[in-house]
C-alpha cells in the first residue's frame, strides 16, 4: 500500500508516504463506522487496519473540505493544496486495493463531497420533478 501511495503521490522517500499514508487513515478512521469500518479494517494490510480501527468515531460528519484542513493541520507546514494532494493519493490507491463496491459503501456513509478525494466520480441523484 504504501508503494503504491509513494507512487500516486510521487513522494521522493517511503517513509514521506508511510507518514502520509497514517495521516489520513487516521483521520479516515474517525469518520467510517460501523460494518463498513470492519470491512475496510479487514481489507487493509495489518498496519493500515490497525490506523483505521484505533481512531475514536467523530462526533460530527465532516464536510470534504472540512476533512482536507484537518489533515492539512496534522502536516507540519500543510496548505489546504498540499493536503489535498496527501489526502487524494492515499485515498486514491484503496479501490484498487480494498475494491470499489466497498468504496462505494463507504462513500455512502460520507457527506458528499468525498468521492473525488476516492479518484471516484461524486454520483448525484437526479433532481426530484
Amino acid at each position: 500500500m504504501v508503494d503504491a501511495v509513494r507512487e500516486a503521490g510521487r513522494y521522493t522517500t517511503t517513509a514521506e508516504a508511510e507518514r502520509v499514508t497514517r495521516i489520513v487513515l487516521s483521520a479516515l478512521g474517525g469518520h467510517v463506522v460501523g460494518d463498513e469500518r470492519v470491512a475496510l479494517a479487514q481489507a487493509l494490510p495489518p498496519e493500515a487496519a490497525r490506523v483505521v480501527a484505533s481512531q475514536i468515531p467523530v462526533t460530527r460528519p465532516q464536510t470534504a473540505a472540512e476533512f482536507v484542513d484537518g489533515v492539512a493541520a496534522r502536516i507540519e507546514g500543510a496548505t489546504p493544496a498540499t493536503a489535498r494532494w496527501d489526502v487524494s493519493s492515499v485515498l486514491s490507491v484503496l479501490p484498487e486495493l480494498v475494491g470499489d463496491d466497498l468504496i462505494d459503501r463507504v462513500l455512502r456513509e460520507l457527506p458528499p463531497g468525498y468521492a473525488l478525494l476516492f479518484g471516484k466520480a461524486e454520483l448525484v441523484p437526479p433532481a426530484a420533478r
